[in-house]
């Protein structure tokens, strides 16, 4: 299970500088599913998965990611309690003062993340597994 939390938090060091190129963490044909929040939907593979984070990124200026908490689930599943800041670059939206908290849910599987589920609201999140704060 330490694998799979170091994986993880290899991947939000990465993201919390601004960084979401990388993909070497991911199956290539990941299923990243965004539960909520301004982009809802479904993607698979690395192209599907770029194509909807250039999308979400694109709105943004300066978006980041921080205090990420980790909780390991089980064998395969971590989960990361963080928090977003960045402005809209049409609606100057600061997510820093929505003062809400999101969740990631990371699916591993043989040292690949083979399912990423992105929640904007964390406690959504947390109903959505059975789990408290």
């Amino acid at each position: 299970m330490s694998a799979n939390l170091d994986l993880v938090r290899s991947i939000y060091a990465d993201w919390e500088r601004g960084d979401f190129s990388a993909t070497e963490w991911a199956d290539p044909e990941i299923e990243f599913v965004m539960i909520d929040g301004p982009f809802p939907g479904k993607w698979q593979g690395l192209t599907g998965m770029a194509e909807a984070w250039r999308e979400m990124l694109n709105a943004w200026e300066a978006y980041r990611v921080e205090t990420p908490t980790y909780r390991t689930l089980d064998d395969e599943r971590v989960l990361v309690l963080s928090r977003q800041t960045g402005h809209g670059k049409t609606s100057g939206l600061d997510l820093g003062r929505m003062q809400t908290e999101n969740a990631t849910v990371f699916h591993v599987s043989e040292g690949k993340v083979v399912r990423l589920v992105v929640y904007w609201d964390g406690d959504r999140a947390l109903a959505d597994l059975g789990l408290e704060k």
